[in-house]
């Protein structure tokens, strides 16, 4: 075969024109791709490769000979058409939370656990941006000194909401300059010059949903029921790319000058690590970017097995399109598609 028929659902959304860039920057074998939406954005044309496609409306015969369907479209479409996908013969790759803890669907990040992709049933999900980039970091000290506990705080960018909030993020910023009164509509309170400890619902646990994404979906991908984790979430006023603290708890000491040598050789890891000029990951420098950067990786100075590091990546890339093209790529690589 020389390419795979390929769809995009949400092809309209920050994250479906993102697929379209990843999927062509890297070559993707694709010999078509067909470009799928609501009803409101039918009609927009977008271009690839010099050529402008029509985004067409998603509907039950849109996955009539697609191989590959990338869905980015919120957890009610995708729970609705990623059934339909698969039955049609499409292998659904998700990025939303509809089948992300369902056992019966593999949650995948392609550099920790490939091989759960084998087990798929026609569908596989993409996990949450602030999971994929701290089990990137975490997976290869993991495997050579096993984590028992994982403090994370995280600092993600407004893009994560979509594009109404980048949006929303420009506006405010203008107002408050000009000492006008600002009115939130995407997220509760004014998000320009502010932080916003509140990422999804709160659930019962006290914890946000984002919050908890992060524990469950780190169990499932590292295999790792035991794992100890508790996370905080806040919403910061950045454009691109999410950022965590990280503290971690290991089974045995391990050295900062181990980790940097252990992570420095990683795949998708690029350690950038020097106080001395001031070198670590940043949002601004780092968008746009494939791999997930690790610094400030320290002794932790409250317990004798523990690190503390920074992890910083482009969260519509690695944390979202990027990752799921390459679930993609590996299927084709190891011939499971």
């Amino acid at each position: 075969m020389s390419g795979f028929d390929v769809a995009i659902v949400g092809a309209t959304g920050l994250v479906g024109q993102e697929f379209i860039k990843v999927l062509t920057q890297r070559s993707f074998p694709m010999s078509s791709i067909r470009l799928l939406a609501s009803d409101r954005s039918a009609g927009r044309k977008l271009r690839i490769n010099n050529e402008e496609l029509e985004v067409k409306e998603t509907t039950t015969n849109s996955f009539d000979k697609v191989d590959v369907a990338l869905f980015s479209a919120g957890a009610e479409i995708s729970n609705y058409f990623s059934p339909i996908a698969a039955r049609a013969g499409a292998v659904v790759i998700d990025n939303s939370t509809a089948f992300r803890m369902d056992p019966e669907v593999p949650l995948v990040v392609p550099e920790v656990n490939p091989d759960d992709i084998k087990e798929h049933k026609g569908i596989i999900a993409n996990p949450n941006c602030s999971t994929i980039q701290m089990v990137v970091a975490l997976y290869p000290l993991h495997k050579v000194n096993p984590i028992k506990r994982v403090i994370v705080d995280t600092y993600q960018a407004v893009s994560g909401t979509g594009s109404a909030a980048l949006e929303e993020l420009s506006e405010q910023t203008r107002l408050v300059q000009e000492g006008r009164s600002v009115v939130p509509h995407v997220y509760p309170h004014q998000i320009a010059f502010n932080l916003l400890p509140e990422i999804d619902v709160f659930l019962d646990n006290g914890y946000t949903k984002e919050e908890w994404k992060m524990v469950e979906e780190t169990r499932k991908i590292m295999h790792a029921n035991e794992m100890a984790i508790s996370a905080t979430c806040v919403r910061v006023p950045i454009f691109i790319s999410h950022s965590e603290a990280l503290h971690i708890e290991f089974s045995e000491p391990m050295s900062p000058d181990a980790a940097r040598r252990i992570l420095a050789e990683a795949p998708g890891v690029r350690v950038l690590d020097d106080p001395n000029i001031s070198l670590y990951p940043q949002p601004w420098s780092v968008a746009g970017s494939d791999e997930v950067f690790v610094g400030r990786i320290r002794q932790d100075a409250s317990q004798s097995y523990g690190l503390a590091m920074w992890v910083v990546a482009d969260n519509l890339r690695k944390g979202a399109a990027l990752n799921a093209v390459q679930i993609a790529e590996t299927m084709v690589e190891r011939g499971w598609i």
